[in-house]
């Protein structure tokens, strides 16, 4: 027999559907950002609406909000990675 004890973490229908909602408003929201916001601010917002909508999709139906830490760590690098690769991109793409 193993000693240790596995961790499941059941997420209740309630939060499920909670987060579903939300990401449905966000959504809209972002249709009408895009729509209704002049100049560079509908990418900005978009971009801040897409950021909010991934941060719940990996914290809840991922389950990243029940991780330890090391793993927590390993997403964080990796998302830094990412930015920094679009980020010189946009940097590229600005001063040809």
């Amino acid at each position: 027999m193993s000693s240790e004890r596995a961790d499941n973490h059941i997420i209740g229908y309630g939060t499920l559907t909670a987060v579903w909602v939300a990401l449905l408003v966000l959504t809209a929201l972002t249709v009408w950002v895009s729509r209704h916001t002049p100049g560079i601010g509908h990418v900005w917002g978009s971009l801040a609406i897409a950021a909010a909508k991934g941060g719940l999709v990996i914290a809840f139906f991922m389950h990243m909000r029940y991780e330890g830490r090391l793993l927590r760590w390993l997403l964080f690098l990796a998302l830094v990675t990412l930015v920094i690769f679009i980020g010189l991109t946009f940097f590229d793409v600005l001063y040809r």
